[in-house]
């Protein structure tokens, strides 16, 4: 996983250039001095001895900088287990990857350059002098992550490294499998992994009711249905590197996605109208396939000792394959209630690109750049509403520049940015633009204590899906479809963080509000076109969402012997539709997890208790956990042993509110993973080392297009 108020164009314009000429004249006549964190040879040694010595976290305005202790660096394996000792940090077991404890999206660096969890695993521990952790990421970063992490290593020399891992689940369809090389000779490093994720249930089950009023005469559809289904996923990718330090970088990645998912359900359902009712039969298979290249080319050039210049482009070309088919039927006669046959063809274009630029000076840093990202598709549709072939384009571009600087105990940060959203179909273009500031402020109470506060405001672009003319049947007199009318939605957030720490504590505090003009809401309306309902999507009023989050690790022992780490947010949330019905929730969010290291063997447990949160007109609770795991490590090899979902099967629950024109309700239950237990073994080896850049820019093209 901020709102905004848009105005005309040229007084978005003006309201851009006046406070970015009058920041830059302003920084341009500060005294200038060279900053530079790329960690040298000549500094190593003195680095080192500093991360030997003691573990250290220091906070800033924007971001938590850590470094490791003689025994954390002797008891991991690779850079991946050091995060996992971060507060904010957790394994997950499941997709076994770094997660924030706080939940939302990640993204992670090395150097500056966006790194695979394979990446990360090829990073031997005494590389690593600093893991700098962004709990409010930069300019460039903002719009892809709610977090960054960037593991800052040492300079470079000839080696090579490669693994291999895999887990797997004994009695079902549960594999995570994985590989990784990588070379170094001088100046230039090759790199190859390849992932491979397969998941196949034959035992998910859904109940869903509909229930509602039409026509005078009231309906109600109570399902019951059995699923089989998957996904296989594959990531092959090839990396070269040449670097020259001090001078300039250059990086090459080659990426190939493959994806393929798949539904076959069958069930029953009992049908009511009014006093009448009756019994149906129903299938309902899905699917969907594709394969992403990707070409990502990097290239920084440092100009003098205060300057760099940054290139980044990213592209992709391919088509994507989706199938739906879902009939309902009357038992014994076999007439049919309804037939939804849908076949969804693209061919999907997609393009980011990014300049960027930063000056040091004595009071700081100054950076500045530009994006652009654009989405073109072609669609060849069969659906409910007949055939149809549609192009639509999704273009987005972003100016920026922001300062960072601190001031004895008083540290900050200033951005001020234009956003432009221009989203064309063949029913409507929306074009807009949008003035994005940000204000960090932070203040060091004492060395272990701070203060931070944050304001933001940009304009968030809907989906593709909620935007497309697709239109499929949910169930009797039900049907789904998106809106291609829907305008941006503009976000307006505010944080004040507390931070607390020492050697067995680690703690934060944030209130938080969040304001969203014309926020993005799915709901139901009566639909002239087949009759009965439509699931779509409208722009609401507004939404708000405000409480604490209290958030942090406790250490008993002061070491990893015992660690403790929770996640409480007592949240309440509004959203007004654009009818003006007000709908109210209230939850408490939480996370939970225990973990012990003792020489070579490590446990951990995590738990929660899943929470209704707004969704559009829907309650949808997140994911429950209620994991145990076990490791141990024997010089390069790793062996692991755990349980899922012990004693529930996982499960998610959507129910619909008293203002919906539909009351809906569905419980799904993955019954395959109950109680699911899983071994995995790794093998991770190296010698020497491997290059690295600090690389400033890091963007992703947009996801396949699939309803």
């Amino acid at each position: 996983m901020s709102y905004f108020y848009q105005h005309h164009y040229f007084l978005n314009m003006k309201k851009v250039l006046y406070p970015v000429f009058f920041l830059c004249g302003v920084f341009v006549f500060s005294q200038e001095g060279a900053k530079n964190d790329t960690i040298g040879q000549a500094s190593t040694k003195e680095i080192q001895e500093v991360i030997l010595k003691s573990q250290r976290k220091k906070q800033f305005a924007d971001k938590s900088v850590y470094t490791f202790d003689k025994e954390a660096l002797e008891k991991a394996r690779y850079a991946k287990d050091l995060l996992q000792t971060l507060p904010e940090l957790q394994l997950d077991p499941v997709s076994n990857t770094i997660t924030s404890t706080k939940g939302g999206t990640s993204l992670f660096l090395i150097n500056g350059i966006e790194a695979t969890d394979l990446q990360i695993r090829s990073v031997a521990p005494s590389e690593v002098v600093k893991v700098e952790y962004y709990d409010i990421p930069p300019a460039r970063w903002a719009s892809r992550a709610e977090t960054v992490i960037n593991i800052i290593t040492k300079s470079n020399e000839t080696g090579y490294v490669f693994g291999v891992d895999t887990m797997s689940g004994l009695t079902t369809g549960f594999v995570n499998a994985s590989a990784y090389a990588n070379f170094t000779k001088g100046k230039n490093n090759f790199g190859l992994e390849y992932f491979f994720n397969l998941r196949d249930y034959d035992d998910r089950q859904v109940q869903s009711i509909y229930d509602y009023q039409l026509n005078g005469e009231h309906y109600r559809s109570d399902e019951n249905r059995k699923d089989h289904f998957g996904y296989t996923s594959q990531n092959i990718a090839l990396r070269y590197t040449r670097m020259v330090p001090d001078q300039h970088a250059f990086q090459a990645k080659l990426n190939m996605d493959i994806v393929s998912r798949f539904s076959k359900g069958t069930g029953e359902s009992v049908f009511t109208k009014d006093s009448f009712s009756e019994e149906h039969e129903m299938f309902k298979n899905s699917g969907s396939s594709y394969a992403i290249p990707k070409l990502d080319l990097y290239y920084s050039k440092k100009i003098g000792s205060k300057d760099e210049l940054s290139l980044n482009a990213v592209g992709s070309h391919y088509s994507t394959n989706t199938t739906e088919s879902a009939r309902e039927w009357i038992v014994p006669s076999g007439v049919s209630v309804y037939d939804n046959d849908m076949i969804l063809e693209t061919e999907q274009t997609n393009f980011v690109g990014e300049l960027a630029h930063t000056h040091d000076f004595k009071a700081g840093k100054l950076s500045s750049g530009y994006r652009i990202s654009s989405a073109a598709i072609s669609n060849d549709l069969n659906n409910l509403a007949g055939h149809s072939e549609y192009s639509v384009n999704y273009l987005e571009q972003y100016f920026y520049t922001e300062f960072s600087g601190k001031v004895d105990k008083f540290s900050y940060r200033i951005g001020a940015g234009l956003t432009n959203i221009h989203n064309k179909s063949a029913a409507n273009t929306f074009d807009e633009w949008s003035f994005t500031p940000k204000v960090i402020l932070g203040y060091q109470l004492k060395n272990n204590q701070s203060l931070r506060l944050t304001s933001s405001y940009n304009p968030t672009s809907p989906w593709s899906s909620a935007l497309s003319s697709n239109v499929v049947q949910l169930a009797p007199n039900i049907v789904q479809k998106g809106n291609p009318f829907l305008k941006s939605q503009q976000n307006f957030s505010n944080n004040l963080i507390y931070s607390f720490n020492n050697k067995k504590f680690d703690f934060n505090a944030a209130l938080f509000y969040r304001y969203t003009d014309r926020v993005i809401n799915q709901y139901y309306i009566l639909d002239d076109t087949f009759g009965g309902y439509a699931l779509t999507y409208e722009n609401g009023k507004n939404s708000q969402r405000y409480g604490m989050q209290l958030s942090g690790s406790y250490k008993p022992f002061g070491s990893s012997l015992l660690v403790l780490k929770a996640v409480l947010t007592p949240t309440s949330e509004t959203l007004r539709t654009s009818k003006g019905a007000l709908i109210k929730n209230d939850y408490l969010a939480n996370n939970f997890s225990v973990s012990s290291e003792y020489k070579s063997f490590s446990v951990q447990y995590m738990v929660n208790i899943p929470v209704y949160t707004l969704s559009g007109a829907f309650l949808n609770t997140n994911e429950n956990q209620n994991h145990f795991f076990a490791s141990y490590r024997l010089k390069s090899w790793s062996f692991t042993a755990g349980m899922y979902w012990i004693g529930m099967p996982s499960e998610y629950k959507t129910k619909s509110l008293p203002e919906s024109l539909v009351d809906y309700n569905v419980h799904t239950k993955i019954m395959n993973n109950k109680s699911m237990f899983v071994l995995g073994v790794s093998f991770d080896f190296s010698k020497g080392k491997k290059t690295e850049i600090q690389r400033k820019l890091n963007n992703e093209t947009a996801p396949a297009a699939t309803f």
